[in-house]
């Protein structure tokens, strides 16, 4: 990526222009390609929903897509879309005008889901599931009412970790957010293109950008959440042995089926012995009863 020219787009007026940014926006653009090549997320003449929820994430999300687009790198339409989830003093004026600002193609969205959320859920238990549920299937359907061909969200790489363990300690499975699926309809694409930025530097951009950040009040004024204990637990490693989240990450793309225990990814029934190498003749094992 060239040094020159670095306001490319209005995203980018005002980027501050020393070195450390400048290895930030760098890093994190390298990554976000890296994402979309290795998971071959780019179809030409595709057009992309990307979510934007007024958090760090989103906001970088939407940055480096942009620049990405404007280098010749990202042959798809891009619409910025916000769902208003009617969370009581959400400041509805702050992304419109960011975006009209910005000259970014977008759609704003009213759905109140945060009341349906608040009379579904029992007292004391977390909104995440119901609310996610709900605002995932709205976006769907504005996806569909677009002509898109992909939803695209914020979700970086600690978030991807993170779930990795909310699964493995409460759910029982190796599993975690795929940097790109379709969904179960067969119609959509989603794409996680942050899958390879670590949270670390989505702040660090974001808060450089001088972006107007827009905290969630409902999931995030909950405390003791499942996410939050696994990121307690995630940070303390960090500290402890700096560099391990991106360890812990690799090994999520460098998995070996015949060296776990799931035997419908690997035939551990089927392993033979070669009788050439072991000397002796093999007999087959006999059935159990």
């Amino acid at each position: 990526m060239s040094d020159v020219d670095d306001e490319i787009h209005p995203l980018f007026h005002g980027a501050p222009t020393g070195t450390e940014f400048r290895k930030l926006r760098k890093r994190i653009v390298r990554n976000v390609r890296e994402a979309i090549e290795q998971y071959g997320m780019i179809a030409p003449g595709g057009k992309w929903l990307v979510c934007l929820s007024g958090g760090k994430d989103s906001y970088t999300l939407l940055a480096v897509l942009y620049e990405l687009k404007w280098r010749g790198l990202l042959p798809v339409d891009l619409l910025a879309c916000n769902l208003d989830q009617g969370q009581p003093g959400f400041p509805a004026t702050v992304l419109p005008e960011f975006l009209e600002r910005m000259g970014v193609p977008h759609r704003i969205e009213y759905q109140d889901t945060y009341s349906i959320v608040m009379d579904k859920v029992p007292q004391g238990r977390t909104y995440c599931a119901l609310c996610s549920r709900l605002r995932r299937g709205n976006l769907y359907r504005i996806a569909r009412e677009e002509g898109c061909t992909a939803v695209v969200l914020g979700h970086h790489r600690d978030d991807i970790l993170e779930t990795f363990f909310m699964n493995l300690f409460h759910g029982g499975r190796l599993a975690t957010m795929p940097p790109k699926l379709v969904n179960e309809e067969g119609d959509l694409f989603v794409y996680r293109p942050l899958a390879h930025v670590a949270e670390v530097d989505c702040e660090r951009f974001a808060r450089a950008m001088n972006y107007p950040i827009i905290p969630c009040d409902l999931c995030g004024s909950q405390d003791g959440l499942q996410r939050q204990q696994v990121k307690q637990i995630l940070d303390g490693w960090e500290s402890r042995s700096p560099g391990r989240r991106q360890v812990m990450f690799r090994a999520l793309m460098n998995a070996r089926p015949s060296h776990l225990l799931d035997p419908k990814l690997f035939d551990f029934a089927g392993l033979t012995r070669d009788p050439a190498v072991s000397g002796t003749d093999f007999v087959e094992p006999p059935t159990l009863r």
